[in-house]
């Protein structure tokens, strides 16, 4: 059974199945309203002089809560300066300033724009040779526990069902890792790389336990 009820602030209806789910009339809305969510946030930990922790994703879902950021930034001052983040994934081989590499994708629509310290951003390394990407992994989840975890996590799913490059079947307490990406993966993403043929084979991503830490997740779809 679904029970729904209309959220009284916003006009959003709101309904309740195993997670709690909320349907916006349209992106732009559900963008603004996740992005405000994040800024109360930084504040928040602004306010405690606590750095804020968040777990950003690509991919279009998150492209006008992005945009949105950048207004806030721009427009009601909002300051990055607190936050720490850590994106889900990079495809393996990429170089950073590729344009289908994240790093780019995340410094053009955010990072860029915003005021946010470089060396506080974090993104899986395209660049390593294979056989240090085991060890580089492992520090990549070292370190966001040492910053006490991940307290928003940001997700889109792929059309097979993936969060992150997590494949349909990955083990719930899967590690950050180098994965095979699915078929049906590459050939959404073949368009963007002139064809199947030059669509990466392999991709770093952060596992399904460290997604599943975090103290909030958003999973925009």
């Amino acid at each position: 059974m679904i029970k729904s009820t209309v959220d009284k602030a916003t006009g959003f209806e709101k309904r309740f199945e195993n997670i709690n789910t909320v349907i916006f009339n349209d992106s732009v809305s559900a963008s603004k309203q996740i992005a405000k969510e994040i800024a109360d946030l930084i504040r928040v930990k602004q306010s405690q002089k606590q750095p804020c922790v968040l777990g950003l994703a690509t991919g279009s879902s998150p492209k006008g809560l992005y945009a949105e950021l950048v207004r806030l930034h721009k427009e009601e001052n909002l300051s990055f300066k607190n936050v720490i983040s850590f994106n889900l994934d990079e495809y393996y081989p990429m170089k950073p300033d590729s344009v289908h590499s994240y790093v780019r994708f995340m410094k053009e629509l955010l990072f860029d724009q915003v005021d946010i310290l470089p060396e506080n951003y974090h993104i899986p390394n395209g660049t390593l040779p294979k056989e240090a990407i085991a060890e580089y992994c492992d520090a990549y989840e070292a370190k966001i526990e040492a910053y006490g975890g991940i307290d928003l996590q940001i997700l889109g799913i792929g059309g097979n069902g993936h969060i992150g490059f997590n494949e349909s079947g990955s083990l719930q307490n899967s590690k950050t890792r180098l994965v095979a990406l699915d078929h049906i993966t590459r050939v959404a993403a073949s368009k963007d790389f002139g064809g199947l043929n030059n669509t990466p084979r392999t991709a770093i991503t952060l596992g399904v336990k460290k997604i599943m830490e975090a103290k909030r997740v958003i999973l925009m779809a």
